[in-house]
């Protein structure tokens, strides 16, 4: 195999535009080989695309996206390889997801009593099934004509420091690494930019396997950066496009921004190494 990976894509079943069948289609038609969903706090998007991967020649590598905190600076971790029958994983993952409705409640309180006309059941139609988040909202705001644009709605209202904010409730980052290592996964920090270098050092010596390394955020220089880390620390590396589709308007990350199967490969010898 000589193709492109991507590891790190989202669904409907948590922010994404599209149905795991939709993304698989997609990715094959970018020239990728090999895909991991990595939905918020949800792996029911893994289960579904196994099947369908079979059938279109495209594998599917077990992944998912958890929030974490550092003081006040909010951490994604992109978790690998796991066990998607292993019982404490799904009990974090389902407790995580009624929060996100409590969570989305709260917003929706804030826009009501900023004068808006929006309702809770506006946004849990709008996300169905998946994992409830503030891209919902956004839609919703969008649709009902309160903002001219997904990206409004974050930088007027429901980002970080606006009026109707709410911040998600959080495990440690150390919790994380546990739990996702438990149920036999691998541990990545996902698009660490942003982060002070302090920061991510106490997240290496945290135990974390991994940090993403190639991502749309990432600058030439940073990827140069994190790999030469990723060489120093002897931790495995990531990337993809972080596609989610629709009002993101990110279509052209597939394909173009991904890893290649020796990661892969380093990821697999790295667990049999674990359960040796």
């Amino acid at each position: 195999m000589n193709g492109k990976v991507d590891l790190h894509t989202h669904t409907t079943h948590s922010d994404g535009a599209n149905t795991p069948r939709e993304l698989i289609q997609k990715v094959k038609n970018a020239g990728i080989d090999v895909l991991s969903i990595t939905d918020h706090d949800n792996i029911n998007g893994v289960k579904e695309a196994v099947k369908i991967g079979k059938e279109l020649g495209v594998e599917i590598i077990p992944g998912v996206e958890i929030s974490s905190e550092i003081g006040n600076r909010e951490i994604h971790i992109l978790g690998y390889f796991f066990d998607t029958e292993n019982q404490e994983l799904e009990h974090y993952l389902n407790f995580f997801r009624e929060e996100r409705i409590k969570r989305a409640g709260r917003i929706v309180n804030k826009l009501r009593n900023l004068g808006f006309n929006i309702t809770l059941e506006d946004v849990l139609n709008k996300a169905k099934n998946s994992a409830v988040g503030r891209p919902h909202i956004a839609q919703v705001m969008l649709e009902k004509g309160i903002v001219s644009s997904y990206f409004e709605a974050f930088n007027k209202f429901i980002g970080n420091g606006s009026p109707a904010h709410e911040k998600k409730v959080h495990l440690s980052p150390q919790s994380a690494f546990r739990i996702i290592s438990d149920a036999s996964g691998l541990s990545f920090i996902a698009h660490p930019g942003n982060l002070q270098e302090s920061v991510l050092k106490d997240l290496i010596e945290s135990g974390v396997d991994g940090i993403e390394v190639i991502h749309p955020s990432h600058s030439a220089q940073q990827q140069r950066f994190y790999k030469g880390v990723v060489n120093s620390y002897f931790l495995l590396e990531s990337g993809g496009s972080d596609y989610h589709g629709g009002k993101r308007e990110d279509d052209s990350n597939l394909g173009q921004y991904y890893t290649n199967s020796s990661i892969i490969d380093a990821m697999r010898k790295r667990l049999l190494k674990f359960s040796a």
